[in-house]
This record gives C-alpha cells, structure tokens and sequence, in this order.
C-alpha cells in the first residue's frame, strides 16, 4: 500500500511539472519559428525574432522602464515592509493586531480591485498616471510580503544578541544596525527579489496606472490584440530567462548566506 501511494504520488508530481512547464517550453521553441503566425508543424527555423528583440527599441525601452519602476518600487516596499516588521515584532502594543491586518490587507484584495481603487484614488489626490502612481501601486502592493517574510527572520532572532548589546552601551539604534539589521540582510534579498519580480511581472496595475509609456506585461498585451506571432514568443522567453536568473541567483545568493550567519 505504502509503494503504491508513492507511485502514486509520483505520477502526480510529474504531472504537475509538465503541466507547468510544457506551455513554457512551447513558448520557446515557437520563437524559433520561421513564419509569422505559431501553431504546428514548424518546418523551417530561424533565430531573427530572438534577434529582432535585441534590435527593437521599443522593446528595449520598455524593458528598461518597467526595470526601473521594479527596482523604485521594491525600494519603497522593502523600507516600509522591514519598519513595519520590526515595529509588529519587537514589541507588544495595543492595536498591533490592527496594524499588522492593515500591512498585509494589500496582498488579499484582488487585483482587479485593487487596481480600480488605486486609479480612483490616484485621481482624486490628483496624481497623473504614470511612472510615478504604478510605482506607488507596486509598493503598497509588495509592503505584506516584505512583512511576513522579514517577521518570519525576526522571530528566530536570539534575543539574548540584543541584551548583550545594550548592556556593554549600544543604545537601541545601534543595536539595530549591529545586530538586527545584518540578520534580517538573508530575508531583506529574499523579499526584495520576490518584489522585483511581482512588480516586472504586474499588468493590472500598470494597465489602471500607465500613462503613455507601457511597461512590458502592457506592451505585450496591446501586441497580443493583433494576433499571437513568434515576435510575442521571442520577447516573452527573453523576459523568462531574465526573471528566471535574477530567481535562481537570489536564492543561491541567500541561501549561502543563511549558512554564513
């Protein structure tokens, strides 16, 4: 019985796997397809709209300010999100369940909703769409993310670190840049990531907030109303990748200095 639920749930693990990754690998190999539409048999090959991805500018403009806004608002979220975490975690106060419900409220609201309250509120306050209302989105948008995970690190931090650091003088500032702040760098990277990612990766958004200039997801979309094309798949991989490697680094860059610490 107990091989048998093995098999069993081998079966299902694989297929999850495919599941996930046969779309993305199609993804890919349509890219290399020498015609203007995808869809099976590819008879012949070409790498020209990898290429052309290379050589658009548009393209690369696009991926640059949808980089930008990514790295401002993982910024703004990981000062917010880390304050938050080490005020919810560092002590016991009235009204701390409140808070803590009203830092990680963002992430339960569906997107589409959200996107409409940030649009309202961004006219009613009179700010412009833009560069400037998506990154403020964003980063109210990843603020619980960076809470949970940096409360997480927190709460295995010993205790007894701060104690010895306030008996031989530090007041608590500097116990929090010697001690506090150089444990939570391992969760900081992690969420700051994560973040990064969400915000590359965000249409709604930046659909609701956008001014003139698209951001990527934006951009793809609007090409997509024309048709699916292999140019789609060209730009989409190269994002892939780029997520991808930014992902695996970070996690072999933080679990390395998990160890250390």
């Amino acid at each position: 019985m107990f091989r048998g639920n093995r098999i069993l749930l081998g079966c299902v693990y694989w297929a999850f796997v495919l599941y996930v990754f046969v779309p993305l690998i199609l993804m890919v190999i349509m890219g290399f397809k020498d015609s203007r539409f995808i869809g099976f048999p590819i008879r012949s090959w070409t790498l020209d709209w990898y290429i052309g991805v290379f050589k658009n500018t548009e393209v690369l403009s696009t991926f640059s300010y949808s980089l930008t806004i990514a790295v401002l608002s993982t910024l703004v979220s990981v000062l917010v999100g880390t304050w938050l975490a080490v005020l919810l975690e560092s002590r016991k106060f009235t009204g701390r369940a409140v808070i803590f419900g009203l830092a990680v409220l963002p992430a339960l609201v569906p997107g589409i909703i959200s996107a409409i309250a940030f649009r309202i509120y961004a006219r009613w306050l009179g700010i412009e769409p833009g560069m400037g209302a998506i990154i403020w989105a964003h980063a109210v948008h990843n603020v619980p993310f960076v809470v949970l995970v940096v409360m997480a690190r927190l709460s295995t931090l010993p205790k007894s670190q701060i104690e010895a650091a306030r008996d031989l003088g530090a007041d608590p500032f500097v116990a929090f840049l010697r001690i506090t702040l150089p444990y939570l760098v391992p969760a900081i990277l992690g969420a700051s990531i994560f973040c990064l990612l969400l915000s590359f990766d965000d249409f709604v958004r930046s659909f609701f907030l956008g001014g003139y200039e698209p951001t990527l997801p934006v951009l793809i979309f609007a090409m997509l109303r024309s048709g699916m094309s292999p140019e789609i798949n060209a730009i989409a991989t190269v994002a892939l990748i780029l997520t991808a490697g930014i992902g695996i680094w970070a996690e072999r860059f933080t679990r390395r200095m998990k160890k250390e610490s």
